[in-house]
């Protein structure tokens, strides 16, 4: 049966909107990492998969979107692995350098079902 991404959607800390494409049967959660400019840093839950259990295994190729037009932001990760191999990964993304440098790094940490 072929596996299909989903879309959903979420809002961070600084209020900005991101649209998600992922894949249901691997994909538990989405935090978003910021630092404040009080040099705190900031985390929050972007996503929750809404299925909250695995439905099946996951293939060897997995592939997340996350996108934010009003950051010029477009991250998509895609990796090749066993089914259950992988559990997280981190991925940082720089902007542009705008005016604010606090709004131009994000972190986000995809976590996998356990």
């Amino acid at each position: 049966m072929a596996r299909h991404n989903r879309e959903a959607s979420g809002v961070d800390q600084r209020g900005f909107r991101y649209s998600i494409s992922y894949q249901p049967d691997w994909l538990d959660r989405i935090r978003v990492t910021r630092r404040l400019p009080t040099g705190r840093r900031s985390t929050r839950t972007l996503f929750r998969n809404p299925e909250r259990v695995r439905k099946g295994r996951e293939g060897g190729l997995v592939r997340t979107t996350i996108e934010s037009r009003e950051q010029e932001l477009k991250v998509e990760i895609v990796f090749r692995a066993e089914a259950g191999q992988v559990g997280e990964i981190e991925v940082r993304w720089s902007g542009a350098g705008g005016i604010d440098p606090f709004l131009d790094r994000v972190s986000f940490t995809l976590t996998a079902f356990r």
